[in-house]
């Protein structure tokens, strides 16, 4: 495949024929008319739902049709949305919204009813009703109360940090001072619905024609496994700056058709790397439509504590000490990632280092093994590594069972799943060893380790420790950044070295694919944030 060079795009027969077969591949029931901005997202979104969501593809498409208190700016950092700047008390502990009058609800024909902060009362305790599961419950523990709430402890409501004196004001009392506050309420979850009846009576509609939207989109059609097209939101507090009047995203998860499909020129916007080709990274790394920045993500293993054999922690020990984690990187990855020991990324925050992962270290593992009672894998059964379908993940996928088969002398099986399913026998622990991947929700090690604590619906691991549990509780409240810090290590080194419950295996990189002759307003940042309304098409 030729790639574009010297500023002319010059397509091999392949991406020829393929511009063919992509010819009737676009958004078929879409209104009339190519979209403003065509951007290619990677797999279906799973849901519309913010207390469904927990997954970077569903999320952009949410944090479009929705707004926050706060929204991410281009640098993925955070800054007023819906609230005007938030006072905050001097111990840190309450922080005080006022919203916009001008932020309303519409259907898109009226503007139906203002934003207020009952609104976001009755959103936030969703999240938080036990009956309601959501994975992400355990973000708003910083909260006061919160967490008693969802684990029951605690029946009256009224006691949770939340309140809404009036129409227009609301407040938020933390457990502990929360330096990322600000950052945390600009995240997908924290995205109000419109509930008037309370939570317990919440239906929650995401049809064309009934979604009400708040932010700068609304939902103008939803054919499954074709595309989604948004519509700018003309009732939007801030719709003189949204600049796109439609946007379809295209739930495409194959690479080459992806790829192929941004060459030719029917998309505009390509995010997700795991769209792209294998084997191609060092020849698109020097096209100008190429741009990549590490960001705050980490690929890793998760394994299942709860089905044998790897209820033993020798046996996920051993599975992660064969991994060639160099080699994955550079042989198969390919875009300048870096492997990891550790699964939050070093840097993070306010400069935290995570602990000494473990490493190749072949002899250890068959030692391990033996202990297990599975010398040279003598006696061990057939396991599987589930992982989605993209092409870069069967590569991954073929190269762990060979580690895993010459190292351990263990047979693996790799069953693939589209990737809602993948995400459903995730959520359910129906699988032996699966792919995982989890991107900072915002700059602080507390995104990546808080969620292996013992019932959160983010664990996924059926791993559970009261000692981190523990740690985790005792880093909320520790003001100190270098004893914090400390406790993070302590429980970093418990969850991916003593237990195994995980295997980091590489920081991501973050890539866009945009022309940025005719694109503009999308950044790579470290929280891999491009929301829509900052995007411009130039045609």
């Amino acid at each position: 495949m030729k790639i574009f060079q010297g500023g002319k795009r010059k397509l091999s027969a392949l991406c020829f024929f393929t511009s063919l077969l992509l010819a009737g591949c676009g958004p078929k029931g879409a209104s009339e008319g190519r979209a403003d901005l065509v951007f290619i997202n990677g797999a279906e979104v799973t849901s519309l739902d913010p207390v469904a969501v927990s997954d970077q593809v569903s999320g952009r498409v949410v944090t479009s049709l929705f707004e926050g208190l706060m929204r991410f700016n281009a640098q993925g950092r955070a800054e007023p949305g819906v609230s005007t700047e938030p006072e905050v008390s001097a111990d840190q502990l309450t922080y005080t919204f006022h919203l916009r009058p001008e932020a309303c609800w519409t259907d898109g024909r009226q503007r139906l009813r203002a934003v207020t902060a009952e609104d976001f009362l009755n959103s936030w305790r969703r999240f938080l009703e036990p009956a309601n599961g959501a994975d992400y419950a355990g973000i708003f523990f910083c909260i006061k109360n919160a967490e008693a709430y969802n684990s029951q402890k605690l029946e009256d409501f009224h006691q949770v940090g939340l309140a809404a004196p009036d129409e227009r004001t609301f407040v938020v009392t933390l457990a502990n001072p929360t330096p990322y506050f600000r950052d945390l309420v600009a995240f997908m979850c924290f995205c109000p619905v419109s509930v008037r009846s309370g939570p317990e009576e919440c239906r929650f509609h995401f049809k064309p024609g009934t979604l009400l939207s708040n932010g700068p989109f609304l939902l103008e059609d939803w054919k499954l496994n074709d595309h989604l097209r948004l519509k700018k939101n003309p009732h939007y507090w801030d719709a003189a700056h949204v600049a796109l009047n439609t946007v379809d995203v295209l739930p495409i998860s194959n690479a080459s058709t992806a790829l192929n499909l941004f060459l030719t020129g029917g998309a505009d916007l390509l995010l997700d790397k795991g769209l792209i080709p294998p084997n191609l990274g060092p020849r698109l790394r020097q096209e100008n439509y190429f741009h990549y920045k590490q960001f705050l993500g980490t690929w890793f293993l998760r394994f299942n504590c709860q089905r044998a054999p790897f209820t033993d922690p020798r046996v996920r020990r051993a599975f992660a000490l064969v991994i060639d984690k160099s080699r994955i990187v550079s042989a198969i990855t390919q875009y300048g990632e870096n492997p990891a020991h550790s699964i939050v990324p070093p840097g993070t925050g306010e400069n935290y280092q995570p602990p000494e992962g473990l490493g190749l270290d072949v002899a250890a593992a068959r030692q391990l093994m033996a202990e297990a009672g599975f010398p040279d894998g003598k006696g061990f059964p057939v396991v599987s590594y589930l992982f989605p379908n993209p092409n870069l993940e069967s590569n991954i996928a073929v190269e762990l069972q060979s580690m895993w088969e010459k190292g351990l002398g263990v047979k693996v099986a790799l069953p693939k799943q589209e990737y809602k399913v993948y995400l459903g026998s995730q959520k359910n622990l129906d699988y032996d060893i699966c792919r995982s991947s989890w991107v900072g929700d915002y700059n602080d090690p507390n995104t990546f380790l808080d969620m292996f604590t013992t019932g959160n619906g983010n664990n996924r691991t059926g791993w559970a420790n009261s000692a981190y549990d523990a740690a985790i509780l005792a880093a909320a409240a520790e003001p100190d950044t270098a004893k914090r810090h400390a406790i993070f290590r302590s429980a970093e080194d418990l969850l991916c070295n003593q237990s195994a419950a995980i295997a980091p295996v590489y920081h991501y990189v973050g890539i866009q694919f945009y022309h940025p002759e005719t694109v503009e307003g999308v950044e790579a940042n470290l929280t891999d944030e491009h929301p829509l309304r900052i995007i411009r098409v130039k045609k």
